[in-house]
């Protein structure tokens, strides 16, 4: 995510070296740098022009004070500078209405607005116990409905089925009312899209959102759109009254530039950032922590909750207790921390969260599902004893194992040369050794390649 953002501007402190302050003279360079950063992300020209000025304003005459270098000082203003053109603050949902809160989510097709839907209703169901219904206002696009609802359904939320030949107001109002009648504590409306902006889907909207009166109105925006981003972002803006903004493909967009324009262009602070086809894939927008992973400095935090929110913590202490009392780890262990590091959306997911010098030590690591679905296939055709003993294998166990699983003796070989390397690296996590361990993390972890 923001990849080539990420580089240029990580490279900005080594522009700087030496100066007791910033001035005019040695900080052109820089900012040069920045602007060329801002614009190959696809970042709005106004918005780059007034970011670049906000940055030299802030930036000239600063001191730079304790070990700081001169070039870290200017790294200091453009984060704050990134944090505050992103919103300043974390925007939650302000659902603090009469039940049921509704939910409009406007955008343009294709930008994932149905599968956006479903990782709400699954994020207000799981994490804040609300009764979802879902709906959908698309009677235009083939399976519209027929995808929201097999998405409700893999979300444990509740799915409202309009009439035949019912139009979008009338769905959205009988929705409403069944809403009311079966004590929904949230309504997620579904709405129709174009591939490009038009009279008519602004004209439904407004009507749908006459009709609903929602707590939030949310716009979905692509955020590989690039400069088309803005324009949608301002027409929707101008035809709704939107009360945030949800990125969606952050994950699969290198210049990212949607990200820093539409909250300057719309006013309205981006609530959610979609990354994956995932049900799962839908976190909390934190602007401070996404200037941090666009200079490099890795996201920690956001971190920390996913595994909070993913790792199941009987299994850890298990094992965290097993390790203390001196036993190996096992087959069986191994075989749970795939399981856990799947949960989180796999290597690729953590490697994106963690600071760059960390994150250039996993670098090249890709995740292969299908590579993971067959260690999982060799480890269980193992017996018991061979999980807690893999010191036992010998060449006729191995050939048993790959014929269970359906794969080749060097395949076994392999997985067992990870595993080794696997306990090396729980031993130099014990030790406090986390940047040991990321440098080995490329051979070790299965499916990474």
């Amino acid at each position: 995510m923001l990849e080539s953002l990420t580089q240029r501007l990580s490279r900005i402190a080594k522009t700087l070296r030496g100066e007791a302050r910033l001035t005019e003279s040695n900080i052109q360079d820089a900012l040069r740098e920045v602007r060329l950063a801002l614009l190959e992300a696809d970042v709005a020209l106004p918005v780059v022009r007034d970011f670049v000025a906000r940055v030299r304003e802030k930036a000239l005459g600063e001191e730079v004070i304790g070990s700081l270098t001169p070039g870290q000082a200017l790294v200091g203003v453009v984060h704050r500078e990134l944090a505050s053109l992103m919103g300043g603050e974390s925007a939650g949902l302000d659902l603090a209405v009469a039940p049921p809160a509704v939910i409009l989510m406007a955008g343009l097709q294709g930008s994932g607005k149905t599968t956006t839907c479903a990782k709400l209703a699954r994020l207000l169901g799981e994490e804040q116990r609300r009764k979802v219904l879902l709906a959908s206002c698309d009677v235009y696009r083939p399976a519209a409905m027929e995808q929201l609802r097999t998405l409700a359904g893999q979300v444990g939320a509740e799915y409202f089925a309009p009439g035949p030949g019912a139009k979008p107001v009338e769905i959205a109002r009988a929705a409403l009312d069944h809403a009311r009648r079966h004590y929904a504590q949230v309504l997620i409306v579904d709405t129709a899209g174009r591939l490009a902006i038009d009279e008519a889907m602004m004209r439904e909207i407004a009507e749908i959102h006459a009709a609903v009166n929602p707590a939030e109105t949310l716009f979905v925006v692509d955020s590989m759109q690039g400069q088309d981003a803005v324009n949608v972002a301002r027409a929707f803006n101008e035809a709704l009254p939107l009360t945030g903004v949800v990125l969606t493909k952050l994950d699969g967009d290198a210049r990212g530039g949607a990200a820093l324009s539409v909250r300057q262009v719309t006013g309205k602070p981006i609530k959610f950032a979609g990354v994956g086809e995932k049900v799962g894939g839908l976190e909390a927008f934190h602007p401070e922590r996404m200037a941090s992973r666009i200079l490099g400095m890795g996201d920690v935090l956001s971190l920390v909750e996913e595994a909070r929110k993913s790792v199941d913590e009987g299994e850890a202490r298990r094992l965290a207790d097993k390790l203390k009392r001196g036993k190996g780890f096992d087959l069986d262990d191994f075989l749970q921390q795939i399981a856990q590091m799947r949960k989180m959306g796999g290597v690729s997911a953590l490697v994106d969260k963690l600071p760059l010098q960390l994150a250039q030590a996993a670098q090249g690591a890709q995740v292969d599902e299908r590579r993971l679905k067959r260690i999982e296939g060799i480890i269980r055709s193992m017996t018991p004893l061979e999980r807690a003993r893999p010191e036992l294998f010998k060449a006729s166990r191995k050939r048993r194992v790959a014929a269970g699983a359906g794969v080749t003796v060097q395949e076994v070989n392999q997985l067992l040369k990870q595993f080794e390397q696997m306990q090396k690296m729980m031993t130099q996590m014990q030790k406090g050794g986390l940047a040991r361990m990321m440098r080995s993390m490329k051979g070790v972890m299965p499916g990474l390649r």
